[in-house]
């Protein structure tokens, strides 16, 4: 590992380093959500619906099918600019989630700052997808009086009546703290909008009050990755939120059936079998939505493990292929071969193993489709394979704007679907997957275990690797190089010091934040495309944060300075900005600016042209030279910048650093100022438990290893 010695260039003044925003795994991806936010309106044209409208129009069809199949289930489920004071703090809160410039505060073990996400895709069988209508103007006009009443912005009016739907005025009204359902609000804030409206009738106490902070608390836990929440650490939390009562507050949450509760038996030791004991249980606690995704997410798994898959290809050409393969591509040909559902675990250099897969299984006349977590990586896997047509990204797969359509029956038209990037899967996106796939079809779930999980609630790859149901093949093949050695260290908790005789990697030490901007920009403008080869355009820079005085706002406005200057004409961007894109929560597109006219800003995204509405640009539109380690999780790019401020070192993780470090295909210059927080965080830091179910779900329907 190689020092970049100090240039004669002046060093950039001085700045106070400012805490960094987020930062950690699940935090980041908080911070990247609300990027999202509202970007279902957008469309590749001014006329058409967007991929994302379409997933929405698909995901309602979805839940309605899922909520019938389980009510048919025997065994039910146990049970404004002129503004000031409060009103300013509360719009300023809401509009701070919305564009990203900051999350709520934490709230349990784990900050979850990430406005509530809309509900992802969901389309079992074809639909007609159609916006979501806007809400009448007579509801704003009527919600916007309930908002002045209680001293909340009036500007706020027109989220709060599409988050509560007709009759909002009422609602608020009669429940003052269902403003805690638009994301941003906290509860301190709904307690004001509260004592405005009610007087001497609010307090504490109030079991309206009581009821709306479990919920709240609940859809935080969500976007922390949780699926459910122990009633013991909901009950803390709740006391923590100054409700006298938390065991009532969940009981009327409950009552209402705005949570639901689940009482989960757990493992058995020898010595309770012995002794007669009961089975030990845990009570958890959940929202139906993520509930009902977990359940359907299990069972989907349980059909593809207990059932034998079409017999597509005789034994003697699925042999022939795995013969034809090295190592344990062969392993995972044979699997995939006799099993339903695979497993495959391996880093960067394991994508030929799955691109081997897909190949051979064409070869025997199995219709094959491969789906990538980002457009990037989609074009990195089609490079891998014979046929390029037959790879997509999951969001476009599931929207439909990708993959082969859907049979008559609503099932995905295929007989193979090989899922990369799968630690991206969250419990509804995999639920879906699984519900899709036509009954003796075949699910490989390939991926890097050691990456950043979800943005969404869930640990749907880890869970199945960890009760081991089904074949699993280890790739045997290394990453190469002193980058492929560095990272694959950092996997098992060591922090090398490897040979870079290329300057593969490169430690620049840097003294405060203000210090790390001015030479990752140096890095990025001078040093990179000098002396290691990589154009600027190849480049990307990746930080813990949308916050601080190095976090990606802070960075993006430096390198658009240096590399792109210019006034900002079009809704705060110019025409060749990188831009970051992100057409629904937890997913972003890099581009660039093309120009702006009436109908939006115009992009050049992985090679596709996409207009977005001015009023979607502020909460979907990000400069792009600096990311997130979220943002880029599914990428990779010749040279990579990884911005460590001191200011960051409480952000910092094994996943998060193997994930920002694993992004650099040919270089990496890590701008260095955590000084022993770096090492540490690998060694001490793995990635923070998240609860959830299909464990036990799975195991229930599956009881041996298949």
């Amino acid at each position: 590992m190689s020092t970049e010695p100090e240039t004669t260039e002046d060093a950039a003044p001085e700045t106070p380093a400012a805490p960094a925003e987020g930062g950690a795994p699940e935090t980041e991806a908080a911070q990247d959500a609300p990027d999202a936010q509202d970007a279902e309106g957008t469309s590749a044209t001014a006329g058409e619906l967007s991929e994302a409208e379409a997933e929405l129009a698909a995901q309602r069809v979805e839940r309605e099918r899922i909520e019938r199949r389980k009510a048919e289930k025997k065994a039910p489920i146990e049970a404004g600019t002129k503004l000031s004071g409060t009103a300013a703090d509360l719009l300023a809160a809401v509009r701070a989630v919305e564009s990203g410039e900051k999350p709520p505060a934490a709230v349990f073990e784990e900050p979850p700052p990430r406005r509530p996400a809309p509900e992802p895709v969901r389309q079992p069988q074809p639909v007609a997808p159609t916006a979501a209508p806007a809400p009448a103007a007579e509801l704003v006009e009527s919600v916007r009086r309930v908002l002045s009443g209680g001293g909340a912005p009036e500007a706020l009016a027109p989220q709060v009546a599409a988050v509560l739907g007709e009759g909002a005025d009422d609602l608020l009204r009669a429940d003052p703290w269902q403003l805690l359902q638009v994301g941003g609000v906290r509860p301190e804030q709904a307690d004001g909008f509260a004592r405005a409206l009610l007087g001497a009738q609010c307090g504490p106490d109030d079991e309206r009050r009581g009821r709306a902070v479990t919920v709240w608390l609940l859809e935080q836990a969500a976007l922390a990755g949780h699926t459910a929440l122990e009633m013991p650490a909901l009950v803390a939390a709740l006391a923590q939120r100054s409700v006298p009562d938390p065991d009532a507050a969940v009981q009327s949450a409950l009552a209402e059936g705005e949570a639901l509760a689940f009482q989960d038996g757990l493992e058995e030791s020898g010595e309770d079998e012995e002794a007669g004991e009961e089975r030990p249980v845990r009570v958890l606690v959940g929202l139906e939505r993520y509930a009902l995704a977990e359940e359907s997410l299990a069972d989907g798994l349980a059909r593809l493990i207990n059932s034998v898959p079409k017999e597509d290809g005789s034994a003697e050409e699925w042999e022939r292929a795995a013969s034809a393969a090295e190592g344990s591509a062969a392993e995972l040909i044979r699997a995939v071969a006799r099993h339903g559902l695979v497993l495959h675990t391996g880093g960067e250099a394991s994508r030929a193993e799955a691109a081997a897969l897909v190949d051979a299984a064409r070869g025997v006349g199995l219709r094959v489709w491969a789906a990538a977590h980002s457009p990037v990586g989609r074009g990195r896997f089609a490079e891998l394979v014979r046929e390029e047509s037959g790879v997509a990204t999951v969001a476009g797969l599931l929207s439909g704007a990708e993959g082969p359509g859907r049979d008559p029956d609503g099932a995905l038209d295929l007989d193979l679907l090989v899922v990369l990037d799968a630690p991206q899967l969250d419990v509804e996106a995999a639920a879906l997957l699984t519900e899709s796939l036509p009954d003796g079809a075949r699910l490989v779930l390939s991926g890097d275990p050691a990456v950043l999980w979800s943005v969404g609630p869930g640990r749907v790859f880890a869970d199945l690797l960890a009760v081991r149901r089904c074949p699993q093949v280890a790739s045997r093949r290394p990453d190469p190089g002193p980058l492929g050695e560095l990272v694959s260290g950092i996997g098992v908790g060591e922090l090398l010091q490897v040979d870079a005789p290329g300057k593969e990697v490169v430690i620049v030490p840097v003294r405060d934040a203000g210090e790390a901007v001015h030479r990752t920009v140096q890095l990025v403008a001078d040093s990179v495309p000098r002396a290691i080869g990589v154009p600027t355009e190849q480049t990307v820079v990746i930080t813990p944060g949308h916050g601080g005085a190095a976090g990606t706002r802070a960075l993006n406005a430096a390198l658009k300075e240096r590399l792109n200057p210019g006034p900002g004409r079009f809704g705060g961007f110019d025409a060749g900005d990188r831009i970051a894109y992100s057409p629904a929560p937890g997913r972003t597109v890099p581009g660039q600016v093309v120009g702006a006219d009436a109908a939006g800003l115009h992009l050049s995204c992985s090679g596709e042209s996409v207009v977005v509405p001015k009023e979607r640009v502020e909460q979907s539109v990000r400069h792009g030279w600096a990311l997130t380690a979220h943002q880029a999780v599914g990428g990779r790019w010749p040279a990579v910048v990884v911005v460590l401020p001191g200011d960051a070192a409480q952000a910092l993780s094994r996943p998060w650093v193997y994930t920002a470090f694993g992004r650099a295909q040919r270089h990496l210059s890590v701008v260095h100022g955590v000084e022993q927080a770096l090492p540490r965080a690998v060694a001490e830091t793995p990635a923070k438990p998240r609860t959830t179910r299909l464990p036990l779900l799975l195991t229930a329907q599956v009881p041996t290893a298949g």
